[in-house]
């Protein structure tokens, strides 16, 4: 019996070409100025209300449905050809939104990894050029000449969609802007964990551990307590045990968000979301650690609903909790 043969199968076109993009550095020289500029921006904390720090994920996809939808909105009246007014209403109403969303891109992309930034260049060039075709659209429209107004309309809608599908690529294939973080309620299974001998942590030294294959940031301070968080950054998975501790913080190395040693709750972006936290304790000599889960059967937190017997062999020099509280 002959062996069965595989169908041939065509590579995607348009996958391939991204997928050069990402590797191409003839870019960076460009995408290393324009990073150093919008970084060296006076903006202070306003930084953190851009990237989307008060709304839990980035805002930017949330400001660029105005724009999308006043520009397609004005293509369908256009099509129609009985509207100009307000067809030239909707593209100015998209030209005044596309500040603010253009904004916010920006700030996020400065802290994207090289390959992101690559593709984020050719999306942010795109889109521009869309702001540009619609400037000048509402400009023909103005002065009457409305045909080109349409013209340079359904132009400036093909390069939006062409930004939009790059804007795509960056967030569901490059993970752009996801929480690195989500998955790590999902794998760390419920109960404590041991992960080492008290010894096995210097005083003021983040220590990589791990729990069901999830890395783990601990860090024994100087009083004895002990604080434990999800090790790879919510905003790009940078590993904090490699990062900077001050001020019962950690930073983290390759962006610099900031998380809270006590809760993981982000203090400082570019990460919106907080990283997640591990209750502590010590028993017998050895630290062992319980991911905090917020939401339990009973709807409140694992730690509110703790009916866990006393444990005599605890050693109170070094017991402590992700919160700061002891067991």
């Amino acid at each position: 019996m002959s062996a069965r043969r595989h169908p041939r199968t065509r590579e995607n076109r348009v996958l391939r070409l991204l997928v050069r993009l990402e590797r191409n550095p003839r870019q960076d020289p460009v995408i290393d100025a324009l990073r150093t500029g919008i970084q060296s921006l006076p903006l202070g904390r306003g930084r953190d209300v851009l990237h989307g720090k008060w709304l839990g994920h980035p805002v930017h996809p949330l400001l660029v449905q105005v724009p999308i939808g006043s520009w397609l909105s004005a293509a369908v009246l256009d099509l129609r050809k009985g509207r100009p007014r307000e067809a030239g209403l909707l593209v100015g109403v998209g030209l005044a939104a596309a500040v603010p969303a253009a904004l916010t891109g920006a700030v996020d992309w400065a802290e994207l990894q090289r390959p992101q930034m690559r593709v984020g260049l050719v999306h942010a060039v795109s889109n521009t050029a869309a702001v540009g075709l619609y400037t000048a659209s509402l400009a023909c429209r103005v002065t009457g000449r409305t045909r080109a107004g349409r013209a340079l309309g359904f132009l400036g809608l093909m390069a939006v969609g062409t930004g939009g599908m790059l804007g795509g690529h960056l967030a569901y294939r490059q993970a752009a802007g996801a929480n690195h973080a989500e998955a790590v309620p999902h794998i760390v299974t419920e109960g404590w964990h041991r992960i080492g001998a008290v010894d096995d942590f210097p005083p003021g030294l983040p220590v990589r551990r791990s729990v069901d294959d999830v890395p783990v940031m601990v860090l024994r301070q100087t009083d004895g307590t002990i604080h434990a968080l999800a090790d790879r950054c919510s905003h790009l998975a940078g590993p904090l045990s490699e990062g900077t501790v001050s001020d019962g913080c950690v930073r983290c190395p390759w962006h610099g968000s900031v998380f809270r040693l006590s809760d993981g709750l982000n203090v400082r972006g570019p990460a919106t979301a907080p990283q997640p936290a591990f209750d502590t304790r010590v028993t017998e000599d050895q630290v062992e650690v319980r991911l905090v889960r917020h939401e339990g059967e009973d709807g409140r937190d694992q730690r509110d609903g703790d009916s866990l017997e006393p444990d005599r062999n605890r050693n109170d020099a070094g017991r402590g909790s992700a919160h700061g509280h002891t067991h």
